[in-house]
């Protein structure tokens, strides 16, 4: 399976920034990488990303709202998105489930009209600490893949899963690396589930304190497809 790389700003970024875009965008078509590469940007810089990008590397937005239009101040739509470029977004970033309260029904619910858009959605899951220390991280992976991926969505091909256990997001510790195997496993098994053999086509991204000095040895993993990359990716 082709690796996708992917980079997710957060609300980080100005103008100024767009010139890593462009080192990106150069460097990637330059070596020929066989791997896809993503970057999700602030709505605010989506759509001279894409034109900086021209197509060399992907852009992506970090969110949309589940409805087409209508009366929601500071949301963004899945056309919208489009619109400025986008060819993927997020959904159900551990961001957004704690600090706007996100639940796995809100994330499904956004996931079907960027397909209709034709965007390729990242759907975002991971245990907290505690709920691994109790012995349920398969668990809450599990009930976070059967609530938050539509099962005519996962058979479309038009989605990604990217696991990010909390504890590793801006902590620079990184799980063993049996217990992202571990994970990785179960996720592809509700996949094959939920969306019979196209299950096995879906990429399972692993997120978490990803660097340069770690993607390596992440990507070599079993049923790691990509890595989901935050700090790290704000510099080409």
């Amino acid at each position: 399976m082709r690796p996708l790389i992917a980079g997710n700003w957060k609300m980080h970024g100005m103008a100024a920034q767009l010139r890593e875009i462009e080192a990106m965008s150069k460097t990637v078509h330059a070596a020929r990488t066989a791997a896809d590469v993503l970057i999700c940007v602030p709505a605010a810089l989506l759509s001279r990303a894409a034109s900086i990008a021209a197509g060399r590397i992907g852009i992506g937005g970090e969110d949309c709202h589940a409805q087409a239009s209508g009366a929601y101040t500071g949301d963004c739509s899945a056309d919208m998105l489009k619109d400025a470029g986008a060819t993927t977004m997020n959904a159900g970033h551990s961001d957004r489930r704690k600090y706007h309260g996100e639940t796995d029904a809100m994330v499904a619910a956004k996931a079907e009209p960027a397909r209709r858009a034709g965007l390729t959605t990242i759907i975002c899951i991971g245990e907290t600490q505690a709920q691994r220390d109790g012995g349920n991280a398969l668990a809450v992976c599990g009930q976070q893949i059967a609530g938050s991926v539509p099962t005519d969505l996962a058979r479309s091909g038009t989605i990604a899963i990217a696991y990010e256990p909390l504890s590793a997001i801006g902590s620079g510790h990184v799980p063993a690396p049996g217990q992202i195997i571990e994970v990785h496993r179960k996720i592809r098994e509700c996949l094959l589930e939920r969306a019979g053999a196209a299950g096995a086509d879906i990429r399972i991204l692993y997120g978490g304190s990803v660097w340069s000095d770690n993607v390596h040895d992440i990507l070599g993993l079993a049923d790691v497809d990509g890595v989901l990359i935050g700090g790290a990716s704000l510099l080409a």
